[in-house]
């Protein structure tokens, strides 16, 4: 077997179960890996020096193919009711069968970190068959210095191989792609999709397992830093503008999707960021824009025109379009991905239903009912089968990679708000003037400003009105912002259509709570009785 690059040969490969191997080529750099791709037929280089890949069938994240390894170790500690369950021995077999699927292929090797606080980081070895998924996942996670690399030993291994179609009957799983996680022996077996979101989001799901024995909360977050030494935790799902709204040129950021918080401030799980493209402008997104126009960037699904100038208002092949580039390709990102504990939490919700207003501010036990509540709209795209906004309601904001019980998750983050005295707020990114399909999309402008002013403490000194169904406070006025975006009745033409909209998203909330009853204590009960007595 041939192998190629910089790795520890103690513990090379064979020490897994490859054998018969064409060649490995170990932690190429992205020239090298640019090299294979194009060679190999993966991509294309589009204007800019950026490399452009498609994903086939699976433009976005397969979420009912994700699979959880039941023993008697994680029996009581995995959330099954939303985790799918499979056997040691499906799993076995499912590698085994990998492992004989992969002999005289030519596969990449990725040693690299998930977790930039190196007492919570988890060494993640990423195996690949695609030339250009060694180079998204080697943007996404934490590259190791080149000296590092001698002693590296990884603690969780990750097998790619979209070419292995997987036979349903013979796995017990449900269709020929296929997201298999051990997470006792941090294993984790992907077939049957070249999405590479999958990759990425494997890490996320073993750490969000993992951090909570040791008291760190792990959180489907943005993150960015004040001059002040203020942080900033952006929550949200896909879509819903937490890369957008935290490349802030006047902040610095940490990182634009998944974070850890622990006894010393936050740190960011990844080395890169994974931005939605689709209506990308230079004057919208100028920090996002200038990634797209330079070498080591993968645009995934953009089309091109002749001149291959990427096209990002065409959503021909999906509206999942995406970019992924190292976190220094943003000129104001942080050099370490850490930060003091945040003095403001945002949590962001696109309404479909044209309800929510753009800002609100949130006690800590309203905090909770939103965290646990996680309403959002999936925006198109995200999955597979989506192809226009839903209102959904994925708890905790990452419902999908939550192995554990959404009430750790929730108590975990409320003894962190009231230990650090950190300000809530819920901002709407979705719509305004009506619900989907009739209003429009909040104007980023002003949701920029209303951040500006909760993250500097101004918003704090506003006066507010008490939202009647839903309890939450509501400024009357900003500097710069039409006050009728502040209350979203005043924006629709029929009222009475509005009101009925609201009553029905506040319907849903409470049907949507019941299951966390018994989970939460009376202050978070009372929060949500407010938004309960509402719908009665």
């Amino acid at each position: 077997m041939k192998q190629f690059g910089k790795y520890n040969s103690k513990n090379d490969l064979g020490n897994f179960g490859f054998s018969d191997l064409g060649a490995v080529y170990w932690n190429y750099s992205a020239p090298l890996l640019y090299e294979e791709a194009i060679n190999r037929k993966e991509a294309r280089i589009a204007k800019g020096g950026a490399i452009v890949v498609e994903t086939g069938q699976h433009t976005g994240r397969s979420a009912a193919d994700k699979f959880v390894v039941k023993t008697a170790e994680t029996e009581n500690t995995i959330w099954w009711d939303n985790n799918k369950p499979m056997t040691p021995e499906a799993f076995a077999l499912l590698k085994a069968d990998m492992l004989a699927h992969a002999k005289g292929k030519e596969l990449f090797a990725q040693d690299l970190y998930g977790g930039a606080d190196t007492k919570n980081r988890i060494a993640s070895r990423i195996v690949s068959e695609y030339a250009w998924h060694s180079l998204f996942i080697r943007n996404l996670l934490i590259r190791p210095d080149a000296s590092e690399l001698d002693a590296y030993a990884p603690d969780m291994m990750i097998i790619d191989l979209p070419s292995f179609t997987v036979d349903p009957a013979r796995y017990g799983c449900r269709s020929e792609t296929v997201i298999a996680c051990d997470l006792i022996n941090k294993v984790v077996l992907i077939a049957g999709t070249s999405y590479a979101g999958e990759m990425k989001k494997s890490v996320f799901t073993a750490l969000n397992y993992s951090l909570p024995e040791s008291g760190v909360m792990p959180m489907h977050c943005s993150a960015n830093l004040g001059d002040d030494n203020d942080s900033a935790v952006f929550f949200g799902l896909s879509g819903t503008g937490k890369t957008t709204l935290s490349a802030d040129a006047s902040r610095t950021l940490i990182g634009d999707d998944e974070h850890g918080w622990g006894p010393n401030g936050i740190f960011n799980f990844e080395g890169g960021c994974y931005a939605k493209t689709i209506r990308l402008s230079a004057e919208a997104e100028p920090e996002i824009y200038a990634t797209t126009q330079r070498f080591g960037t993968v645009l995934e699904n953009v089309i091109l025109d002749e001149n291959r100038v990427p096209d990002f208002n065409d959503g021909s092949l999906t509206e999942n379009t995406r970019c992924a580039y190292p976190l220094d390709f943003i000129p104001n990102a942080s050099a370490t991905g850490i930060a003091p504990h945040p003095k403001n939490i945002i949590m962001l919700t696109a309404d479909a239903f044209g309800v929510l207003p753009p800002i609100s501010r949130l006690t800590p036990a309203q905090a909770m009912f939103h965290f646990l509540s996680g309403y959002t709209a999936k925006v198109a795209g995200t999955e597979k089968g989506v192809t226009e906004p839903e209102a959904t309601f994925s708890t905790c904001f990452g419902a999908p990679f939550m192995p554990r019980h959404p009430s750790e998750y929730g108590d975990l983050l409320r003894s962190l708000i009231a230990k650090h005295d950190v300000k809530c707020w819920l901002v709407n990114t979705g719509w305004t003037g009506g619900a989907y399909g009739v209003g429009n999309r909040m104007p980023i402008k002003a949701t920029r400003k209303l951040l500006s002013e909760a993250l500097n403490g101004n918003l704090n000194k506003a006066e507010f009105r008490k939202d009647p169904s839903f309890g939450f406070e509501v400024p009357v006025a900003v500097d710069e912002v039409d006050s009728k975006i502040l209350n979203p009745r005043e924006t629709w033409a029929d009222k009475n259509a509005y009101d009925t909209q609201a009553a029905k998203l506040v319907e849903m909330f409470r049907k949507n709570f019941v299951k966390f009853e018994d989970h939460v204590d009376a202050e978070v009960l009372a929060a949500a009785a407010i938004t309960m007595q509402a719908a009665e």
